[in-house]
């Protein structure tokens, strides 16, 4: 019998910066899989209460769980929506890098979107080709760079006037010709959380406008440097579509300023960033945002790429976790899991809620109200309060959904605590895609280390 689905009513994260008193924030529940609804017209991975608490006997809990199929049926929405636009994808490879992950995308034709050496190598590992990769990111280093130009990339996205001339040096130094884009930032609000908006001006990210034109003067100066065109990413999980147009139309108009002073613009890297539904909240069409496109950008002959990372695996994945105690503080019960902030940051640091389902309840009954805890020695290992959920107790099962994307990809040993393992599960069927971690393996790292002297020159 399908398990029951218990979706958070809030929004994915709140405003602000700072600690979130995330246990004031009342998180109602609703029940999902009734008679009638199709599950898989909501595109998230199938939690089975008897398969689950076999897979958490075999690897232990907290564990990852990935469902191949909601990726595949993610990608080939999106494909199907951007295709009359003529708009490829670049999977962005840190929502979540795990090599079966980017093996199965690989497979379905995706490209990826990469932000550092070690990204480029784990693509590579997973067999997708470099003709396919985008570099971006706003601090590549020179050696990240010169692997990069030696593997073939696609594309290097290029964030400022040192790293264009830095590109330009590496390129001429290894006799290659750099395929660059100009990551230009619009000074446009995303209207999402103010630690993932990428595109307002004082952001870190990408060239200042009035810098681009100059830029592209100098790149004709640089035989190392084919100017391909531009980018533009201004943040994530992005809910309400209009700043997207506003920034494909700032994009528009750079192209055709660029142009009338003589240069050439042949792609377009339109970023990411479209946000899904955590809970009440609803997410916007893909339907929609390729319409935008088609309407900003339609007629500029451009070659088109979008670089989807939370869209196309957030809702394929789930945190399981086991209850190990309860308790009363205060007004309010507590379930502390074993699952902890290292292992799911977005909670702890931009206050966003997952929605939980129990997967197994001994108890059973309904309508109780929990703050969901971690045993991280923080104040801030808080998952959020959940209400309308059966009577928990310890060895019950649990689950935060909609931890595909942004969840192990973030993951850490703080506490000296394990990674945990990743499994796909599939028709009755799992696989461990990537083992646990354990302290002594990273216990090795610090052993039998040596001390170096270095010679030291002396002052006339």
């Amino acid at each position: 019998m399908p398990c029951e689905i218990l979706r958070a009513a809030a929004a994915g994260s709140y405003a602000g910066n700072g600690a979130v008193d995330l246990m004031n924030k009342h998180v109602g529940t609703s029940v999902s899989g009734a008679e009638g609804e199709d599950l898989s017209k909501n595109s998230e991975i199938h939690l089975d209460a008897g398969f689950m608490a076999s897979v958490a006997g075999a690897v232990g809990t907290p564990f990852y769980c990935y469902s191949p199929e909601v990726i595949a049926r993610a990608y080939e929405e999106l494909s199907a929506a951007l295709s009359p636009v003529d708009v490829s994808i670049c999977y962005a490879v840190k929502a979540n890098g795990n090599l079966a992950i980017l093996q199965l995308l690989s497979r379905l034709g995706c490209g990826m979107d990469i932000v550092s050496g070690g990204e480029l190598e784990r693509v590579l590992e997973a067999g997708a080709p470099a003709s396919r990769v985008i570099f971006s990111g706003v601090g590549k280093s020179a050696s990240e760079i010169a692997k990069a130009l030696v593997a073939g990339v696609h594309q290097i996205n290029v964030e400022s006037p040192a790293e264009f001339h830095l590109v330009a040096d590496i390129a001429a130094s290894l006799r290659r010709r750099a395929p660059v884009a100009l990551r230009v930032n619009p000074d446009v609000d995303a209207r999402t959380h103010d630690k993932i908006s990428t595109g307002k001006k004082g952001d870190k990210f990408g060239v200042a406008l009035s810098e681009v034109a100059g830029l592209f003067e100098a790149a004709a100066t640089r035989p190392e440097i084919d100017m391909v065109g531009l980018a533009v990413h201004i943040g994530s999980q992005i809910l309400d579509l209009a700043p997207y147009r506003h920034a494909y139309g700032v994009l528009a108009d750079l192209v055709r300023d660029l142009r009338a002073k003589g240069h050439s613009v042949r792609r377009l890297d339109l970023g990411g960033g479209i946000g899904i539904a955590y809970g009440a909240q609803g997410a916007p069409e893909v339907s929609e945002l390729a319409a935008i496109i088609d309407e900003t950008l339609g007629d500029l002959g451009c070659a088109l790429t979008v670089e989807p990372g939370r869209w196309l695996v957030g809702r394929a994945g789930a945190l399981v976790t086991t209850v190990l105690y309860t308790k009363e503080a205060g007004d309010r019960m507590l379930a502390i899991v074993d699952a902890g902030m290292n292992d799911l940051m977005r909670p702890a640091l931009y206050g966003a809620v997952h929605p939980l389902e129990v997967v197994r309840s001994a108890a059973g009954g309904e309508g109780q109200s929990y703050g969901l805890v971690g045993p991280v020695c923080e104040s801030s290992d808080i998952f959020g309060l959940y209400d309308g959920l059966p009577t928990l107790s310890a060895g019950d099962l649990v689950a935060f959904r909609c931890a595909g994307a942004y969840s192990a990809s973030m993951a850490s040993t703080y506490n000296a605590r394990d990674l945990v393992p990743e499994v796909f599960v599939s028709n009755g069927r799992f696989r461990i895609v990537r083992r646990r971690q354990t302290t002594a393996e990273l216990l090795a790292l610090e052993k039998d280390t040596t001390w170096h002297d270095i010679a030291s020159s002396q002052a006339p």
